[in-house]
Parts: C-alpha cells; sequence; structure tokens
C-alpha cells in the first residue's frame, strides 16, 4: 500500500491542516507520499521532512506565531496600497514569507527528504501546471503559494509562476498518477460550502476561481480508479465569509476564532472521522 497526503490551498485557512496531520500521525498513519498546493505546500513540505507527531507542534508553533506577528499579510494599509500603484501587481512583499521560510527550511532540499515531496506551481510562460520535486525548497513553496494579486509572481532559472491553485488546488489525480493507493486529502473546508453567484465586481475572482478548483477537484474524486481508497478529512471551524482578504486580516488578529481554536476544532471532527472510517 502506498499512502499519499494531499494537502490544498487556502491561505491562513490552512492552519486546519495542523489538526488533520495530528489525527492521522496519531493513528501512525504516515506518508510514503506528499503533494502540496499553496500553503499546503508549506505544510506539506513540513511534514515531508518530519513525518512525526513533533511536526504538529511545530505547525502549531509557526501558525501561532504568524497570528501574533502578521509579518507575511501584516503591511500598513497606507503601504499596501502604494505598492499596489508602483507594482501594479500586487499589494504584499514576499520578503517576509520568504525570511520565514528560509529560517524554517533554510537550504533544505527535496533530495533531503525522507518522505517523497511534490509541489505544485502555475508557470505563467507555460500556461501550465509545473510539479517541483527537486532542488531547494524555499523558492518551490514561494512559487506555490504566489496568489495573484496579494503576492508577486516567483522568479526560478527566468521562470515566472503563480499560485499553484490556479492549476491544481487539491491534487488528487497526480497523487493517483504517482501510484498511491490510500489518499488522505487535507483541505481547508471550501469544496462543500454553496456558491452564490458574485454580487460585487471584487467577488466575481473569488467565485470564478472556486467554480474552476472544485470543478478539477470532483472530476479527479470521480475518476479514481477501483483498488483506489480516498478519504477527504473534515474541516470545522471554516465558512464562507473567511474566504475574504477582511476574513484573513481578522483571523491573523485573533477574531473570529482563534488558530488554535480552529486546528482543534478539525482534529477532533478528523479523529472522529477516522475511527468512523477505519475503526477505532
Amino acid at each position: 500500500m502506498t499512502t499519499a497526503f494531499v494537502l490544498g490551498g487556502g491561505g491562513v485557512l490552512g492552519a486546519v491542516e495542523v489538526g488533520m496531520l495530528r489525527a492521522l500521525l496519531e493513528r501512525d498513519i504516515v506518508p510514503d507520499l506528499v503533494l502540496g498546493t499553496s500553503v499546503g505546500a508549506l505544510n506539506g513540505a513540513m511534514v515531508a521532512r518530519q513525518p512525526d507527531l513533533a511536526v504538529v507542534e511545530r505547525l502549531t508553533e509557526l501558525w501561532a506565531a504568524t497570528a501574533r506577528s502578521r509579518d507575511v499579510y501584516g503591511d500598513r494599509p497606507l503601504r499596501t496600497v502604494r505598492r499596489a500603484v508602483t507594482s501594479g501587481t500586487h499589494i504584499y512583499s514576499s520578503a517576509p514569507l520568504r525570511q520565514r521560510l528560509e529560517e524554517e527550511l533554510g537550504d533544505t532540499t527535496f533530495e533531503d527528504l525522507p518522505v517523497r515531496l511534490g509541489v505544485c506551481a502555475a508557470s505563467i510562460e507555460r500556461a501550465a501546471e509545473h510539479w517541483f520535486t527537486s532542488g531547494p525548497l524555499v523558492p518551490a513553496i514561494l512559487a506555490s503559494a504566489a496568489v495573484p494579486g496579494l503576492l508577486p509572481p516567483a522568479e526560478i532559472d527566468g521562470e515566472h509562476f503563480l499560485d499553484g491553485g490556479l492549476v491544481n488546488s487539491v491534487p488528487v489525480g497526480r497523487a493517483v498518477e504517482l501510484g498511491a493507493t490510500r489518499v488522505f486529502v487535507l483541505q481547508v473546508g471550501r469544496i462543500d460550502r454553496p456558491l452564490k453567484p458574485p454580487t460585487r465586481p471584487w467577488e466575481v475572482a473569488r467565485v470564478s476561481f472556486e467554480v474552476a478548483r472544485r470543478h478539477r477537484f470532483m472530476r479527479d474524486m470521480a475518476t479514481i480508479p477501483e483498488g483506489v481508497e480516498a478519504h477527504v478529512l473534515p474541516a470545522v471551524g471554516t465558512s464562507s465569509k473567511d474566504d475574504s482578504l477582511l476574513a484573513h486580516r481578522a483571523l491573523l488578529d485573533g477574531h473570529g476564532g482563534s488558530v488554535q481554536s480552529r486546528i482543534d476544532a478539525t482534529y477532533d471532527a478528523s479523529r472522529r472521522y477516522l475511527d468512523d472510517v477505519l475503526g477505532s
């Protein structure tokens, strides 16, 4: 049996994936393959580097520190407006995220990891899905997490990349292609939320993105071959209201439920799910 962890994107809501990881690792479910997109690339790299319960504590510390410092999406409003005007493409600098990743991962490469890892990004020049599987981790994660409009495109070897969620937000199909026979999907809870037509111009892009990502995920789930076991772990404590930039800032400010409470709630739900499907 080849076990894959598939970690989807979701910005600061990606903290809930830590609760899922805890539930899995407590049952001694360890991955042979980890695939991550956007924030799932960061969480995925951490578990691929340390596939045991100790990684849960470290990830919890990282997410709590992010919420306290607000350094990744924490610029003052005037500075973000100035950057949007001068750059024309984004409102946040990628420098704080790069610094956080370098402090945690240093010069670690894919080849250094005990578990095989794949990180998804969207190539601008090739208009294609790209999978990083070798070389340094930090540039690959930055490329995978380059949210359009929020962070600048990441440049690697002359090629420019945007957030992997544009092409494969929850890469279940990729796991099957690579030989996984048991897949655990770690996602932030958006999949089952009902969508409503946008009523404001800034909602159009978000709703369009959601239609595309859900279509890809549902298609991949529907075409999983016989003999492959797939489990979508439940996320708790997130809602459609959490998808806006203002909601992300509120979460970082500690409003609307703390990071820790969302991790804990998702852990409880995932533990119950695994008990039901795999036996207690």
